[in-house]
């Protein structure tokens, strides 16, 4: 699709048709980068917002349990005798 920059005071802008806009999920806050030449727009994402969801399907696949539980559970003399909270 080809469009065309429109001056907006001392800046440059485009117009993204609606249908363009749904499909890409974008939202008043949009996100900017510039990589080779190109200017991409991207939907801010909270950090994390998907974290709920993968925890999830990691426990649900069995695949949330510990791997170093060795090393967690074994204690050396340091930790027996001269830790303290």
């Amino acid at each position: 699709m080809k469009t065309k920059l429109v001056k907006i005071g001392n800046s440059r802008g485009i117009r993204i048709p609606k249908s363009l806009i749904h499909e890409s999920g974008l939202k008043n806050e949009v996100e900017l980068e510039v990589s080779e030449n190109k200017i991409i727009i991207k939907s801010i994402s909270k950090n994390r917002e998907s974290w709920d969801t993968a925890f999830k399907k990691m426990a649900k696949n069995q695949d949330d349990i510990l791997l170093d539980k060795e090393l967690v559970f074994s204690q050396s003399r340091w930790d027996k005798e001269e830790w303290e909270w």
